[in-house]
């Protein structure tokens, strides 16, 4: 997995980026980053922004968030209903 950077580098990055004043391939090597590191966080940085259509890094935490919890409560719905059963056939005369 490739390390994380902070969300303050990557402003950074983006801004001088956007500037235009050298390369994208100097200011990536320049920040230490890769060509296609810096061409993503733009694309990303545009969805942000409301150039491009798309999912803001916001919405896609909020998503991650909300399938994490989902995935919690149907576990513990699964453990519930298992432990529901195993009390009706101990309750339930054989």
């Amino acid at each position: 997995m490739p390390k994380a950077f902070p969300i303050e580098f990557r402003r950074d990055v983006v801004a001088g980026a956007r500037k235009g004043e050298a390369p994208l391939s100097q200011i990536a090597k320049d920040f230490g980053i890769s060509e296609s590191c810096l061409h993503r966080w733009l694309k990303l940085a545009d969805v942000d922004d409301g150039v491009r259509p798309g999912v803001t890094t916001q919405e896609s935490a909020e998503l991650r968030e909300l399938k994490k919890r989902n995935r919690t409560l149907e576990q513990e719905n699964e453990i519930l209903r298992r432990a529901a059963a195993y009390f009706a056939r101990e309750i339930s005369p054989k």
